[in-house]
């Protein structure tokens, strides 16, 4: 019952922050600067202010310590997403504070990264045995995982980290998604009573939903690279925890593709000087073919209840 009451509260204090906290970003001059590469139609959304991903970050240690204040599982999937948070909210300053385009650079955000990761590994494998096995898909069984734990971990982090930043390019698509894939998460600790899994992942939930009140088109507030890389330490951290890392492709497959369409885009070009896609990532493919944004957010949201569903399946 506490998990539900977290996402409760998750939700409203996110609703509530958001006429708080957007007018404030709009004061400070935080808005998103738009390329010109792009699709014409999100030239208008210049200026709309970002890191917005604090609102759905903020009630979560709060949702934590009212809830489950004793729970170093939980602490931990908290400090690693509001450690990607961070990365994320540092990369944002420089770009709207500093004006510098590109934000930190790449090493250096590879650099915190992993350091990261890394450190969550270590204690999910040390302090809550997350290293023993790995479920399989389809209810094929389980495998060992103290082999590959670590580095799996870590890419998965990683992966998943710089998959929802791809992932958030239109109004509402990362953070539907993502609040789609946590509903998998929720399920999974309700029906194995794993309490902190099920906590985390209906918080996240309800601040999402409530984000998303500010973020559906036309967004009032984007989440920037504030929420998107701490939603993708979401997903793996929580994987990680539960033992369903090998489920995670199935689970995040929205991101997935997305990541992927990137991958065969680059290298298409690279190899052949010819483009697969009108433009990657994917949702920007769509779009100029001529789909307008909220059907290709609502179809991409399906894809990810699809992938979810399969991993339950």
């Amino acid at each position: 019952m506490n998990q539900a009451y977290a996402g409760l509260f998750a939700f409203l204090v996110a609703f509530i922050l958001g006429p708080v906290f957007i007018p404030v970003l709009h004061r400070l001059k935080f808005g998103q600067t738009v390329r010109d590469v792009g699709p014409q139609s999100h030239l208008k959304k210049q200026g709309t202010p970002t890191m917005g991903g604090l609102l759905f970050l903020v009630p979560l240690p709060i949702a934590v310590a009212i809830f489950a204040p004793h729970s170093l599982e939980a602490w931990a999937l908290v400090a690693l997403i509001w450690s990607y948070g961070l990365i994320g909210l540092a990369d944002d300053m420089l770009k709207v504070v500093f004006k510098r385009p590109l934000g930190l650079k790449a090493r250096e955000k590879l650099l915190f990264q992993v350091l990261f990761a890394v450190a969550f590994t270590w204690l999910a494998g040390v302090r809550f045995h997350a290293a023993g096995t790995y479920v399989l898909p389809f209810h094929w069984g389980v495998l060992p995982s103290s082999v590959f734990f670590g580095p799996l971990s870590v890419l998965a982090i990683l992966g998943s980290g710089n998959a929802v930043n791809l992932t958030d390019g239109l109004d509402g698509l990362a953070a539907g998604a993502a609040a789609i894939t946590m509903a998998f998460f929720a399920f999974w600790g309700v029906m194995h009573h794993e309490s902190v899994i099920a906590l985390v992942s209906l918080t996240l939930i309800g601040a999402l939903v409530g984000f998303l009140r500010y973020n559906m088109h036309p967004a009032r507030v984007f989440m920037g690279d504030t929420g998107s890389l701490a939603l993708g330490a979401a997903l793996a951290g929580t994987a990680i925890v539960s033992r369903t890392t090998l489920l995670l492709p199935l689970i995040g497959l929205l991101f997935v593709i997305e990541t992927l369409s990137v991958i065969i885009q680059v290298l298409s070009f690279r190899l052949t000087g010819k483009r697969v896609f009108r433009m990657s990532p994917l949702h920007h493919h769509f779009e100029l073919g001529g789909w307008p944004e909220e059907r290709v957010v609502a179809v991409f949201w399906v894809v990810a209840a699809v992938g979810a569903l399969l991993a339950w399946w």
